[in-house]
């Protein structure tokens, strides 16, 4: 089994918020893009949060996420996978991006949103230890990956909503969301 590397961040120097995914699947993996498999609900979600047509060209989708202040990135840098599922990870071939390079960089971000609990597991456990993670707030959201589909869309939508808040609240806290040490999902 080959090793798999995540692909650089999206992000500029005015992001206030993080997604963090775990790694790309294999139809990411082949198109060069985040989220490219065509039924994960990501970028469909993100069309509807940002009012962008979800059928856009990739760039575009970039651009709407720039545009609206938010990162994207993924917590491994590589690791080896059989397939594409997130459970297929082997663990000890985990390796963490550069997260206290990409926050020093960034130093705008205030809260983070994980893409489903592996995202969240993998930066408890090879991140949070190594950075200042207390000066943020995170939220674990459903994961948008067709492998989620016990999630109705509707309520997927609906959970991502919270990132909306901390771009339209400024820099206060998101009451809705947990700190470092009880992340889940969003509270309601």
């Amino acid at each position: 089994m080959t090793r798999i590397h995540s692909f650089a961040p999206i992000a500029d120097e005015h992001a206030k918020i993080l997604i963090l995914g775990s790694m790309p699947g294999q139809a990411s993996l082949t198109a060069g893009q985040y989220y490219a498999h065509k039924q994960n609900a990501f970028w469909r979600i993100m069309a509807e949060l940002l009012a962008f047509d979800p059928a856009i060209p990739y760039a575009g989708k970039v651009q709407a996420l720039r545009s609206a202040h938010i990162a994207l990135w993924d917590v491994l840098h590589s690791c080896r996978r059989n397939g594409s599922l997130d459970s297929m990870i082997e663990v000890e071939t985990q390796i963490a991006n550069d997260f206290a390079v990409f926050f020093h960089a960034h130093h705008n971000i205030t809260h983070v949103y994980f893409n489903g609990t592996k995202a969240e597991t993998c930066f408890k456990r090879l991140v949070a230890p190594k950075i200042e993670s207390d000066i943020f707030h995170y939220c674990r959201l459903p994961s948008t990956s067709p492998a989620n589909a016990s999630i109705p869309f509707v309520r997927k939508l609906e959970a991502w909503r919270a990132i909306l808040r901390p771009l339209h609240a400024g820099a206060a806290q998101n009451p809705d969301c947990v700190n470092a040490s009880t992340a889940g999902y969003c509270l309601r």
